[in-house]
């Protein structure tokens, strides 16, 4: 059976939320899922998984939250060659650089070989109808790229 790891930072609950609502989609179309809160885990993690996911919120303008600083440095030292990744997160546009920390995690998948497997999902604040669509057909994309990979 086809395993997602979700890894999130939440600090109002809102992207937690977001985490939940992907792990449901996720499971709705026959994936096992696991979802785990940043601190309690390790980067490592991924490597027992297919896709891995992260979602987070971004800090002030563009700083990575502090608890998952650690998580991210892990994550910089694996090889996740023939992983399929995606990444989520919610921000607030009052600041100059919304939602920076999913660019981030974007390109720290990247960098460990990870394939891309859907386009990022930002979020203002906290999910709304639309961005549940959004966030489902993420996960959609996920698994499209997972079945051809």
């Amino acid at each position: 059976m086809t395993v997602a790891k979700i890894v999130y930072a939440s600090l109002t609950g809102n992207t937690e939320e977001i985490a939940d609502i992907v792990a449901e989609s996720l499971e709705d179309q026959g994936i096992e899922v696991e979802v785990n809160e940043c601190t309690q885990v390790d980067a490592a993690d991924f490597l027992e998984a297919d896709i891995c996911i992260i979602a987070s919120y971004t800090y002030d303008d563009f700083e990575l939250p502090d608890e998952i600083i650690d998580f991210h440095e892990e994550l910089l030292e694996l090889d996740l060659s023939g992983k399929i990744y995606g990444v989520v997160g919610s921000g607030d546009s009052f600041y100059t650089y919304f939602c920076q920390v999913v660019d981030q995690f974007d390109k720290a998948f990247a960098s460990v070989g990870a394939t891309k497997g859907a386009e990022s999902v930002k979020i203002e604040l906290a999910a709304e109808e639309d961005d549940i669509v959004a966030l489902e057909a993420f996960t959609k994309s996920l698994i499209t790229t997972f079945n051809e990979a």
